[in-house]
């Protein structure tokens, strides 16, 4: 059983895009008209709610108010989720996230090896173009061979359906296929679809629990930005190599490998 793709999520994995998710969150707010504001601590709390639209219902039901006034709000969503992604698109243009160590070079190195990439992610499609032509260049938009994003599913992570919808555009079986996430609830979703899972947790996910992962690393790594002494000591090298993640895949199947790397 060999890999025959690696598909990523997007928020948090390819790059640290949260902080720009909250600021945009914050801004569009205020251009509809409401107070709200968002900090760290409460937007980290809301990260646990997949989905834009579904972070801002979640949100309002937190709010004491009368059950018309929640209504009114509930019917505002998908013009705030407008403003919002647009506001995102204007903070991205302007140059605010640049990708994770190690995220360009392993997709280059699969697709090398004629190893397929897709994208699996919650995030609305609109936001995926903007942040790969900032972040990787606008020939990144060509190195993906199946992109499932947004609202193409009722259920959204930690639920399996989007990796679903990303395995059979690629029509490949989950076993042959690899998944890089950021969460918790990211890794449970993969899981969930039967694919061999990497988390390389964010700032914002850091405290999540990553023990249903098969391989735990603070980054991807790179030649000029290494693994930390830890993750280093455990992969035997300062980076998670193509060579590397497919040889701990074909393990793991066999049953040698079960959770993190020995």
């Amino acid at each position: 059983m060999s890999c025959e793709a690696l598909i990523f999520d997007v928020d948090g994995t390819l790059a640290d895009t949260e902080e720009v998710h909250r600021q945009a969150f914050n801004l569009a707010f205020a251009a509809c008209g409401l107070d709200w504001i968002w900090d760290a601590p409460l937007y980290g709390e809301l990260l646990q709610v997949t989905g834009g639209k579904e972070r801002i219902a979640s949100y309002i039901e937190r709010l004491a108010m009368p059950v018309t006034q929640r209504r009114d709000l509930h019917n505002l969503i998908p013009e705030i989720h407008r403003a919002k992604t647009r506001l995102y698109k204007e903070l991205i243009q302007v140059g605010q996230v640049r990708p994770r160590a190690g995220v360009r070079r392993l997709m280059m190195e699969a697709r090398e090896a004629g190893i397929r990439v897709g994208l699996a992610t919650t995030t609305s499609h609109e936001n995926i173009e903007p942040l790969l032509a900032a972040g990787f260049g606008w020939q990144a938009l060509k190195w993906f061979d199946a992109i499932a994003a947004g609202d193409v599913v009722a259920r959204k992570k930690p639920a399996p359906d989007i990796y679903n919808v990303a395995l059979k555009s690629l029509g490949i079986d989950p076993v042959n296929a690899i998944a890089v996430e950021d969460s918790a609830i990211g890794v449970a979703s993969a899981k969930a679809a039967g694919l061999f899972t990497v988390a390389t947790p964010s700032k914002w996910t850091l405290t999540q629990d990553f023990t249903a992962a098969d391989l735990l690393l603070s980054s991807l790594g790179d030649p000029a930005e290494p693994l930390d002494p830890a993750d280093e000591k455990r992969l035997g090298a300062q980076f998670l190599s193509m060579d590397r993640l497919t040889a701990l895949h074909r393990e793991a199947r066999r049953g040698v490998v079960h959770g993190e790397a020995e």
